[in-house]
């Protein structure tokens, strides 16, 4: 991924704290059938250097097979993106000097991956990603809600995958190479359309960028 200086986010802890809050990553493999990319929800663990990502796929998805237990992956993780249009700088009417451009939130992480075909493990895996997401519920359901023997059948259906992270590389693209004036009217006109993830941190961009100066 090409990362410009002023889009670099470097903070491991800062990017770790992303994919915790983003979980849905894109996963890149390149196996024995080529390229292949997987939309799943991932677990960021302790462990190894940076970490170890967990997740299940179907046992119906070729992915499992097609990779080998130590292949290099890519998993990218995404905020929020949206178009910026040059009218939204207040520097267009000084100069004329700005063109339409895309701005948006990711990281990625490398790492090695490991298969595990194991019922403990993907149980595991299952678990703990219904305590999180169903933790903000009003009655949070519980794998033990269901059936044992349905639960059972269904952990047979999938299988676990492990990634030990090597690198993890953050972009955070908020227009912050332009004038403080320009990096707040974006973020006030992604406010005013909605989009409050990308205007938030583009408005903590600008008072970080009128900081500095």
């Amino acid at each position: 991924m090409y990362v410009p200086a002023h889009f670099s986010q470097t903070d491991q802890d800062a990017l770790k704290e992303f994919i915790k809050t983003y979980p849905f990553g894109l996963l890149v493999t390149h196996g024995k059938s080529g390229l292949d990319a997987n939309h799943i929800p991932f677990e960021l663990l302790e462990g190894g250097t940076q970490g170890v990502l967990s997740a299940h796929v179907a046992r119906a998805n070729p992915v499992w097979q097609d990779v080998q237990d130590g292949d290099e992956v890519l998993v990218v993780f995404k905020a929020a993106d949206a178009y910026i249009s040059p009218t939204w700088y207040p520097s267009k009417q000084d100069h004329h000097k700005q063109v339409p451009t895309w701005n948006y939130m990711v990281v990625h992480a490398r790492g090695r991956i490991t298969i595990r075909d194991d019922e403990r493990y993907v149980r595991g895996v299952v678990a703990r990603l219904t305590r999180r997401h169903e933790a903000a519920m009003p009655q949070p359901w519980k794998m033990s809600d269901a059936p044992a023997d349905y639960i059972d059948s269904l952990l047979k259906a999938v299988v676990g995958i492990e990634i030990e992270i090597t690198s993890l590389v953050g972009k955070t693209k908020l227009s912050q190479n332009k004038e403080v004036r320009d990096v707040r009217s974006v973020g006030e006109q992604l406010k005013a359309r909605g989009a409050h993830i990308l205007a938030d941190a583009t408005l903590r961009a600008a008072d970080e960028k009128e900081q500095a100066q």
